[in-house]
């Protein structure tokens, strides 16, 4: 009796340490997009999940929760088991929803290990035709001639990169512009193309069709240099307002306390993949430029967005809708 008893309690304990020591990936993978479908962080993770999946012999499923600008699926991927099967394809709202609450139920910097920055879609500032600024400059000095709440600027809503970033140039600039927040970026889009609002800050892939039609100009590039499709067009450095860097960016986390090999290894499978040609040609139809290297590039970014994403909203009072 006390033998068969013992025999059990050694096959307890042992499973019990396999269940720990266990190789990722042990069963199906959960990428949680805490956005909608069709956007640019879904597009990604639908992209990448299926040739995951097949490396890693698992079922990869990619789950949209969304609300409250990103905060239920940031909690929900938070509050999992850090063993690596619930991943969080987060984007830059992830460092920009914490500068814009008191309080939120993830802490940046400490409930998340980072993996991954996929990558970032650059952002350009666009002025519509009917504003008589052909550079930042002369825009700049065109502002300050204006009375008072006299130009306007579209954003797709209050609190989101393209707001947050144009509260940032005007800051840098020495200029005021009146914020007429949008509840698409279509609705933005559509009245700075026909000059009812005279500028924004708009993504790259988007605004790229209307620059090259006519419809709107490009005064800057907001990433640290040059974009291929708009070669012409100064980074707002190169413009005179050095302190103006911002993209879209796109990074893969996993809830803190995940092990390191689990991190290091999904690191390394990612990497892989963007340097498949299928994978980069797809990243390059999205507007995405790919990043990719070690999780500290990752890191490095989200602690640089909060400092300065927080120093902004305080700046401007700025309050969340």
């Amino acid at each position: 009796m006390k033998s068969n008893r013992l025999v059990a309690l050694v096959l307890v304990a042992l499973a019990h340490v396999s269940g720990f020591t266990q190789e990722f990936p042990s069963r199906s993978v959960q990428f949680i997009v805490p956005s909608s479908a069709g956007t640019t962080g879904d597009q990604l993770a639908r992209l990448l999940g299926p040739k995951l999946g097949q490396r890693w012999n698992v079922p990869v499923v990619v789950e949209n929760k969304v609300g409250a600008g990103g905060l239920i699926g940031i909690e929900a991927a938070a509050k999992s088991n850090p063993d690596g099967h619930v991943i969080l394809f987060a984007a830059t709202a992830f460092s920009t929803l914490p500068a814009l609450r008191d309080k939120t139920p993830y802490d940046p910097l400490k409930s998340f290990a980072p993996i991954v920055l996929m990558g970032a879609s650059p952002l350009v500032l666009v002025v519509t035709n009917n504003t008589p600024a052909k550079s930042v400059r002369e825009f700049v000095d065109y502002a300050k001639k204006q009375p008072s709440g006299s130009l306007n600027y579209a954003s797709p809503g209050v609190g989101g990169v393209q707001h947050l970033t144009m509260e940032l140039f005007m800051q840098e600039a020495g200029i005021k512009l009146l914020h007429v927040p949008y509840k698409s970026m279509s609705g933005a889009l559509n009245d700075l193309a026909a000059g009812h609002v005279q500028a924004g800050v708009v993504v790259l892939q988007t605004a790229l069709p209307l620059v090259q039609s006519g419809k709107m100009r490009a005064l800057a590039v907001l990433s640290a240099e040059r974009v291929a499709p708009l070669p012409n067009t100064p980074t707002m450095a190169e413009a005179g307002v050095p302190n103006v860097v911002s993209d879209a960016w796109f990074g893969v986390m996993a809830p803190a306390g995940t092990p390191n090999s689990t991190l290091n290894k999904i690191n390394l499978e990612i990497n892989t993949l963007f340097a498949q040609p299928d994978i980069k040609d797809a990243l390059d139809k999205m507007g995405v430029f790919i990043a990719g290297g070690r999780p500290e590039r990752l890191e490095a970014l989200v602690a640089r967005d909060l400092k300065m994403w927080t120093q902004v909203v305080k700046k401007a009072n700025i309050t969340p809708e």
